[in-house]
């Protein structure tokens, strides 16, 4: 599914012999052999078509923001515990990410990732398996759970438990940390089929 997926995205974006990807798709689309030896490969960077800042209690929204406010790191939402982030980008459908929700859990002050994933119920082992495997450290935490009326899978993990993860990343940077987390996370599922 992730290799239909990139090629879909080759597909529509491979402009003038030139494609942008982040690393991790690179990677990806080198070890499937997906892209013709003559075509360049840009670095690319996440563009976000909404960044809203919104009360955590009533779901309202705060503000909406450009992409400067991303340049912030994530520390801001400790200083901020009512609010929570939203952001939508293009780059997540090649994850099959909808959007994404960025907030400090109140409870156990973890930074917490909440987006919805297309995958077939059937994946659901798998997934959790991964996270298992690949949230490092006590106390690790996430919550997978299957939505029939959508469906798509309701995430929520932890990103304190992610290598690489710290609170003085930026939101981009913890974006793409997250990216690319997902990103293996859905290559090993398929893997496992």
């Amino acid at each position: 599914m992730l290799k239909k997926q990139m090629e879909k995205y080759i597909a529509e974006n491979t402009l003038d012999n030139k494609i942008e990807f982040f690393n991790v798709d690179k990677e990806y689309v080198t070890k499937h052999q997906l892209i013709a030896g003559d075509v360049t490969v840009v670095e690319k960077a996440f563009k976000f078509s909404a960044i809203e800042r919104c009360v955590k209690e009533t779901e309202n929204l705060i503000r909406e923001e450009d992409q400067n406010f991303l340049n912030e790191s994530i520390s801001y939402l400790k200083n901020h515990m009512n609010e929570f982030v939203y952001v939508e980008s293009n780059a997540f459908e090649v994850i099959r990410v909808d959007a994404v929700v960025l907030e400090l859990d109140d409870v156990f002050e973890t930074y917490t990732a909440l987006f919805g994933l297309k995958l077939q119920k059937k994946f659901g082992n798998d997934m959790k398996a991964y996270l298992d495997t690949h949230l490092h450290g006590d106390g690790a935490k996430y919550s997978v759970m299957f939505s029939n009326e959508d469906g798509l899978w309701d995430m929520n993990f932890a990103l304190n438990y992610i290598e690489g993860f710290s609170e003085d990343l930026s939101f981009v940077e913890v974006y793409q940390l997250m990216y690319d987390f997902i990103f293996k996370m859905v290559e090993a599922v398929d893997e496992a089929q």
